[in-house]
């Protein structure tokens, strides 16, 4: 792998901005920053609105869009220039893919973002209020930098179709109740359901369950028909919320079961098992957060847990030097296999987050399939004669593990 100093500093830029790591310090530093202004921008979009502040702070405000709307300019246009370094833009040339760059979802939420200042900037005395809107469009540009967010926008893209489907729905039910409310009621108050379009503001807040009361049926069949829509629409306007609900837990929990199994495939033990396997393996990880200084393992004490380490660092305080472990690695799987004691003390050194898995779970599993139980017993088998025969090539491993 290239270390920042091998790299241009056109490249470095693409590094920071568009492809930095979670082990990435700088590429981290500069999404929190950009978040930061974000959110002061919009604080003070937000605030300038009311009169005694806007009077008080109203420079303090100016200035805090000036050098937020500098900072925004500046990414943008190094985005563009570092975009024909990304792989599916390359084989555009520089100037086909900064084109397609600059037409891209993020990059027009980007210029949205920056465009109302220069505006209101050329247009001089021109009242642009109505340009507030598009100012706080720049909460937007979180869902570059949030995983959530990022996350969520794949849900919804994921689930488009369903979505679509019961957003079709909705407005069936809403055209029927608006057009029945309209029939029920139209002679008795003509000012408010005097029309079907009229009536969908009845609809509207009665299927939403919002009920403004701003609009009331008077006859006892506009009242059953007024309970009928609500009783629907409890169950019906609730679908949409279902299906992103239930698509942002699946998006998390394959992200997780994604990250589990390349880190279970990964362990000697388990590289020769095939994927259905490993799955089952992975299905059996439990998540643990431990606070920097807390001790995850003691020596001497019952091993009954192997460790995978998706965050943090951890220490192994062995002789002569301690081994320092960090994301991706792995210890204890001994603890799977046999009944043992711990070789050595696991201290975590920052905040780890580690996934764990508990030999009696292992043991059920293997119990419960004789193929797994016989991959495995034959892998380790031979992992440990292998290991009894070169001592020294077992040595050199952990050797490598060393800081």
């Amino acid at each position: 792998m290239s270390t920042r100093s091998d790299l241009t500093f056109k490249e470095n830029a693409y590094r920071i901005l568009e492809s930095g790591h979670a082990d990435d310090y700088f590429s981290q530093f500069f999404d929190w920053s950009m978040m930061l202004l974000i959110l002061i921008n919009v604080a003070a979009v937000t605030l300038e609105t009311v009169d005694g502040l806007q009077d008080r702070w109203g420079t303090t405000f100016l200035w805090i869009e000036i050098i937020t709307v500098v900072a925004f300019t500046v990414e943008y246009l190094v985005r563009m220039w570092v975009s024909d370094l990304h792989l599916p833009l390359r084989r555009y040339g520089p100037i086909g893919a900064r084109l397609r760059y600059v037409v891209s979802p993020f990059a027009l939420i980007d210029v949205a973002a920056i465009a109302p200042f220069y505006v209101t900037l050329i247009a001089g005395g021109v009242d642009l209020r109505f340009l507030l809107v598009f100012r706080l469009m720049r909460l937007l540009k979180l869902a570059r930098y949030s995983p959530a967010l990022a996350s969520l926008g794949r849900v919804l893209r994921e689930e488009r179709r369903a979505l679509g489907a019961a957003i079709f729905v909705m407005m069936v039910l809403l055209m029927i109740a608006s057009t029945a409310m309209y029939h029920a009621e139209r002679h008795v108050q003509p000012e408010v359901f005097g029309s079907i379009p009229d009536a969908m503001w009845w609809a509207m807040a009665t299927l939403t369950t919002v009920g403004y009361g701003d609009a009331i049926p008077a006859t006892a069949f506009g009242r059953i028909l007024g309970g009928v829509v609500m009783v629907i629409g409890i169950g019906m306007y609730a679908i949409p919320i279902g299906i992103i609900a239930s698509g942002f837990s699946n998006e998390i929990h394959r992200r997780e079961f994604v990250v589990s199994w390349g880190m279970v495939s990964r362990v000697p033990l388990f590289s020769q098992l095939d994927p259905s396997n490993v799955g089952r393996v992975s299905s059996l990880l439990r998540s643990r957060v431990m606070p920097a200084g807390a001790v995850i393992a003691r020596r001497g004490d019952e091993a009954h847990d192997m460790f995978f380490i998706t965050s943090g660092e951890v220490e192994l305080e062995v002789s002569p030097d301690p081994i320092v472990l960090g994301e991706g690695d792995f210890f204890g799987e001994v603890a799977l296999l046999k009944r043992t004691t711990r070789t050595a003390t696991v201290r975590a050194l920052s905040q780890v987050s580690l996934l764990v898995l508990n030999a009696d779970d292992f043991h059920t599993l293997m119990a419960e399939d004789r193929d797994l139980n016989d991959q495995i017993t034959q892998v380790a088998e031979e992992r440990f004669a292998w290991e009894a025969e070169h001592p020294q090539e077992k040595d050199d491993a952990t050797e490598a593990k060393r800081p």
